[in-house]
């Protein structure tokens, strides 16, 4: 049982910035938590998002995702959507902060932060538009017909592929699934609302593209040989197109309603605090303890 278990753990393609980065994070947030109050559910969510991620890019399960459009469509699944989703809905923020050493925060944390370009290219990557063009581009960008036979062939364009699915999935949940009020969230709740909804039409219409498209789309699978022989090309095609339709739409509106219980929360807040001060407080007032959400 457990030599099969590490069968299946080997990598296919060892990475060693896949082990590298999980590694990084892995001890910043056992680092940090000791600190910063994570409760247990925290803890579970990013726990199994980290994870999820590592199995994804990193085991023996590369080779079906490599030879199968369906595994290639599940593996990014994972990357893009439930592995960042369940990071992002920990609120790992305090507890990767608290993880950092006190002698290297003022060294090269806060510096590289407070840079202009640093400034500057997370106010571009947290703009709604971008934020949601990324998220919707990425997918249709990979699944356009002649770049997805390249990236398929060539494995440095393929991690590339990967990492950006990893990069965008975080930042765009972390976008959505923020606890707290604007500011310091950099969108109100009701925009997180608004750009997790704008999202779920053009999935589904791509995911509905594959599925009824009568011909194979992508014939790499069947050029470089399939994982499963007992599965057509188009039955294969069929399942990819419903991942992305179905699971992958449902992932958006789950986001949606975390976005909309947090804004409920937040006006509750808001309300109850203001009774309390005579109709005083202000937006710091309501702000949300990260570690609370």
């Amino acid at each position: 049982m457990m030599q099969s278990i590490l069968y299946w753990l080997e990598p296919w393609e060892p990475s060693p910035t896949v082990v590298v980065a999980t590694l990084i994070a892995a001890v910043l947030f056992a680092r940090g938590a000791r600190y910063a109050r994570v409760s247990f559910s925290r803890h579970v969510a990013f726990w199994l998002g980290l994870a999820a991620i590592y199995v994804a890019l990193h085991t023996r399960l590369d080779y079906f995702f490599e030879h199968e459009f369906f595994m290639h469509r599940l593996q990014h699944l994972v990357l893009h959507h439930l592995g960042p989703f369940l990071i992002a809905v920990s609120y790992p923020g305090a507890a990767l902060r608290a993880g950092v050493s006190m002698r290297w925060r003022p060294l090269w944390l806060h510096p590289a932060l407070s840079t202009r370009t640093a400034r500057s290219l997370v106010a571009v990557l947290f703009n709604p538009v971008v934020a949601v063009t990324l998220f919707v581009g990425l997918i249709y960008f990979w699944l356009l017909s002649r770049i997805h036979f390249e990236a398929m062939l060539d494995y440095r364009l393929y991690r590339v592929m990967n990492w950006s699915m990893v990069i965008d999935g975080l930042l765009f949940w972390w976008l959505v699934l923020d606890p707290r009020p604007s500011p310091p969230a950099r969108l109100a709740p009701g925009q997180r609302i608004l750009i997790v909804i704008a999202v779920v039409p053009p999935q589904i219409l791509l995911g509905a593209y594959i599925f009824f498209t009568p011909h194979e789309l992508y014939p790499i699978y069947s050029i470089c040989g399939r994982a499963f022989t007992w599965l057509s090309p188009m039955r294969d095609q069929q399942i990819g197109g419903l991942l992305l339709w179905i699971p992958g739409s449902m992932m958006s509106v789950l986001g949606g309603l975390i976005a909309l219980r947090h804004w409920m929360r937040l006006s509750a807040a808001r309300v109850s605090h203001g009774r309390g001060t005579g109709g005083r407080g202000t937006e710091a007032d309501f702000r949300a303890s990260p570690d609370k959400p």
